[in-house]
């Protein structure tokens, strides 16, 4: 049976070896241990195991897992789930980075929540499929919202986040994401993170330049049971 101490170096083993084979440097990329359903202690385990960079697609759970883990100061939070209206505010107090800003309301949301606080980092989720029903902004969409993000006063652009489509190859999705990803850096050149690649294709992802992978049940094992 396997552990999560293994699981985390058999992933890290694979993403280092998939930056290696298209020449890049392992270390340029984030491992982000996406822990959706499991509990606190999960998170705990993955701390001392040497991982500071968690993810939540729920704000509750969010909410309320960084603030069991409180004093791992260290941690930090990244939300990839789409953030509801009414809790922006709590989204805005417990994470350190925000994923999937997809329209200017929410931007204007964020920024407002953040008065008096550290600037958060956000990223902007774009849509690659033709579905208006799924998250992220349509790629001509784009340079409009990454601006209103860039302009705000508490937010810091970071860069691009997406969901490779499911009927499609992920490397071709990323290709895309790539492209548009070099259209928000000539709006803010600091904004570099491309945030791609999940369990089932962070090679791919990593083939296209991603700096940011969004890795779950590889790493947790199977996620528990929700009713």
């Amino acid at each position: 049976m396997t552990t999560l101490a293994s699981r985390l170096a058999a992933v890290d083993g694979s993403i280092a070896d998939a930056a290696r084979s298209v020449g890049r440097d392992p270390s340029e990329i984030t491992r982000i241990v996406v822990t959706k359903f499991h509990p606190a202690q999960v998170v705990r385990e993955l701390a001392a195991l040497g991982v500071r960079d968690v993810a939540e697609n729920r704000q509750q759970e969010l909410s309320a897992k960084a603030e069991e883990l409180a004093d791992l100061d260290e941690l930090r939070w990244h939300f990839v789930g789409q953030v509801q209206s009414k809790k922006v505010r709590a989204v805005r107090r417990a994470a350190d980075a925000v994923h999937s800003v997809d329209r200017v309301k929410l931007v204007a949301a964020l920024d407002r929540a953040g008065e008096g606080q550290d600037p958060l980092d956000v990223l902007v989720q774009i849509n690659l499929t033709s579905d208006p029903q799924r998250g992220g902004v349509a790629p001509d969409g784009l340079e409009e919202l990454a601006e209103e993000v860039a302009a705000a006063e508490t937010l810091r652009l970071r860069g691009v986040m997406a969901v490779a489509p499911l009927d499609e190859p992920a490397a071709a999705a990323f290709e895309r994401l790539a492209d548009l990803a070099e259209r928000v850096r000539r709006i803010d050149a600091e904004a570099t993170w491309m945030s791609a690649g999940m369990s089932q294709d962070f090679a791919e992802a990593i083939a296209c330049g991603a700096t940011h992978l969004r890795i779950g049940s590889a790493i947790t094992g199977p996620r528990p049971y929700q009713v």
